[in-house]
């Protein structure tokens, strides 16, 4: 009970601090609301990053199997609504900045690595949603959708360290760290690449 406690403890820090961090941040002086939210939603997006792997690894204690699936699921509904918000929010406020990163013409490097990312979580959600009708071997759909969310996880990591935002340098170091870590974790337990057994 005690190690479920601090467990989650901890997973609830790691959503909540960077957010906290990112409050008390002197670049969101003077900012439209809508900025604001867009980068909030893009923190938030980052702590998802981290828990969705250790619920495809069926890590955190006290969910079943079936209810960690179930949760990685909603979990990933609620990412690609984070990333939706943050990239609207951004065409709100500055559009042709918008434009230039989904063209690849941005001067800025993070923005390319963000929206590859962002287009891979997309991919990644839509294999998920119509894994059923695609009709593949599981380990098939398993290895591409989850090539799809380590390709999310890596663009977004790099997204995020590139940028001087709102987020704290410390707690961003800390949550990019975190979502490596718990991805790799997953990949080497799940064995996704070995697809020649059956499903």
């Amino acid at each position: 009970m005690i190690r479920t406690l601090v467990i989650w403890a901890v997973v609830t820090a790691v959503l909540a601090v960077p957010l906290v961090a990112a409050a008390f941040s002197p670049l969101l002086a003077w900012r439209d609301p809508i900025y604001i939210l867009a980068g909030f939603a893009g923190v938030l997006s980052m702590g998802l990053l981290v828990l969705q792997p250790l619920l495809a690894g069926r890590d955190l204690p006290g969910l079943t199997p079936l209810e960690s699936r179930h949760w990685h699921r909603w979990v990933g509904v609620t990412l690609v609504i984070a990333i939706l918000i943050h990239v609207a929010g951004l065409w709100v406020t500055s559009p042709p900045d918008v434009v230039d990163a989904l063209l690849f013409v941005s001067p800025t490097p993070f923005s390319a690595w963000g929206v590859v990312a962002m287009w891979a979580a997309l991919a990644a959600a839509t294999l998920g949603i119509y894994r059923q009708r695609l009709a593949l071997r599981f380990r098939v759909w398993r290895l591409s959708h989850t090539g799809l969310a380590t390709v999310t996880i890596i663009g977004s990591v790099v997204h995020a360290m590139l940028i001087e935002g709102t987020m704290e340098i410390m707690t961003k170091t800390a949550l990019c760290a975190l979502a490596v870590l718990a991805a790799a974790r997953t990949l080497i337990r799940l064995r996704v690449w070995d697809i020649r057994r059956r499903s």
